[in-house]
């Protein structure tokens, strides 16, 4: 069973990949992923602002947030 620092650091990583695998890091001003694991209750927000993008960044926040939980689904697997 991972422990909760495993579980955190996994989520935000992959949010973190996501968002870098589609923008450039010159593209972005802002990142903040904010994971919080308790009680077996994972919570991911994912707030990104890249202005001069040409993504969508709300989108793009929204499917790094969903890689993040899917990658903790895939922690409690192995």
């Amino acid at each position: 069973m991972p422990t909760d620092d495993e579980v955190v650091e996994t989520a935000a990583r992959a949010a973190e990949d996501v968002v870098f695998s589609r923008f450039d890091a010159s593209e972005v001003e802002d990142l903040d992923v904010t994971v919080s694991f308790e009680d077996d209750l994972l919570e991911v927000d994912v707030y990104l602002n890249a202005p001069d993008a040409r993504q969508d960044e709300d989108r793009v926040a929204d499917d790094a947030a969903l890689a993040a939980r899917a990658a903790v689904d895939d922690l409690f697997e192995e």
